[in-house]
């Protein structure tokens, strides 16, 4: 009888690249090459090196200058020779064709870039027909101009041009129109499925829409599962939700509905931004805007503001919003010392000033929590209540039964 043996799947190793410039400093750049090296564990890869270079602005034809790729390509060879294999190297920025095609030639090995590891890992997190189709027609959009690129084996298995030309280009125009025609089917549906959400949002009654929107990763899907007592998936993992999950919240006997969507990032591909359109018209027709942000994070400032232009690229910009800082419990700082006369930073502010500055610039449209621990969740609450409260009244004038044995508390009189 044969014995089976189950081993573990070989973890994929990976190199990552990104650069110093007068538009990204080293301390920007280690911010990104820490989310790339999130993002690669999250996709299932093990990083084992990074690569930076101080340059003006990216090669247009390796990305890096040929100096750093030989220094990356010695490393691989280098690995290699200690039978510790270098399967993939990853960039930080989008390449286009020609920088693909040059560096792979080079170093000899799977490339991909920010925008490649993305949609792989949208792809990997897609579960719903919507999901899967959104991210599929992105995937397609990527790669029609990169065509050219996945061909080139066939130039490997020639030993000359003659007589080989042509089928050569007529394959690849047979593929883009293969892509086009898949890409125009993906539409095709999309629309449909926008139709059909439309419908669902109509039957939806006369309850008011929130809509949780933040960076990846801050503790939306938490949040929502502890608010609508709901199970929606949640790790600490990028991109843990892709599908907008919409919940019936009662708080205090006030109805209405919460939805938890996906999580912005950093150079969002475009192409992605454009494929979720259906999923992200949750937040386009939300009447109260929960923004989530981890407080915990360094560059938290950064990513709000990420978070407000991707509202602004999809006209959702000007919606009433509270600002809901989760992840209190993970906030630390350093006390100034008495003579220390710089000025107050993000590292040696106490988390009571913080607060108090952002509820100041803020005008109290903000509230702190932690969604782990459950701190300040009552009040969170609260707070939702009344907002709640405040827009139903003024959108629905004349619907009051919901209140008129409730006081603003939401107890009963």
């Amino acid at each position: 009888m044969k014995e089976f043996v189950i081993t573990e799947a070989k973890v994929e190793t990976a190199v990552i690249v990104g650069l110093i410039t007068p538009r990204q400093d080293e301390r920007k750049t280690k911010e990104y090459l820490d989310e790339l090296e999130f993002l690669a564990e999250t996709a299932g890869a093990k990083v084992v090196r990074r690569f930076t270079q101080r340059v003006n602005g990216a090669s247009g034809v390796t990305y890096v200058g040929s100096g750093k790729l030989a220094e990356i390509k010695e490393f691989i060879k280098n690995e290699e020779d200690n039978e510790r294999e270098v399967g993939m190297v990853i960039f930080d920025d989008e390449l286009n064709i020609k920088q693909l095609r040059n560096i792979e030639k080079e170093l000899q090995v799977k490339i991909l870039d920010r925008t490649s590891l993305i949609l792989d890992i949208f792809a990997m997190r897609a579960q719903t027909v919507t999901a899967k189709t959104q991210v599929e027609l992105a995937q397609y959009k990527y790669m029609l101009p990169r065509l050219q690129r996945l061909w080139t084996h066939l130039e490997r298995q020639r030993g000359g041009s003659v007589g080989l030309r042509g089928p050569g280009e007529t394959q690849l125009e047979m593929d883009r129109r293969i892509i086009l025609s898949r890409m125009s089917l993906l539409k095709q549906r999309l629309k449909e499925i926008d139709t059909q959400k439309v419908t669902q949002r109509k039957n939806r009654g006369r309850l008011i829409r929130v809509a949780l929107v933040g960076y990846t990763n801050v503790g939306k899907s938490t949040i929502m599962n502890l608010i609508a007592k709901s199970e929606v998936f949640a790790e600490n993992k990028l991109f843990a939700t892709l599908d907008t999950t919409v919940r019936k919240v009662i708080i205090g006997n006030l109805p209405f509905l919460l939805g938890d969507t996906v999580g912005f990032i950093r150079k969002l591909p475009t192409d992605l931004v454009d494929s979720f359109k259906s999923t992200l018209d949750e937040v386009r027709e939300a009447d109260l805007l929960l923004h989530v942000v981890d407080i915990s994070h360094p560059d938290f400032e950064e990513q709000i503001n990420v978070v407000d232009k991707t509202l602004a690229d999809i006209d959702a910009a000007n919606k009433p919003t509270i600002i809901v800082f989760n992840k209190i419990d993970a906030y630390t700082w350093v006390e100034k010392e008495p003579d220390d006369l710089t000025p107050p930073t993000k590292d040696n502010i106490s988390l009571d000033d913080l607060m108090k500055t952002w509820m100041a610039k803020m005008h109290d449209n903000c509230f702190f929590i932690s969604a782990k621990e459950q701190t300040n969740l009552q009040g969170f609450k609260d707070m939702l209540y009344k907002k709640v409260k405040e827009l139903h009244v003024q959108k629905y004038p004349y619907n009051d039964f919901l209140f008129q044995n409730y006081n603003d508390e939401g107890e009963e009189i």
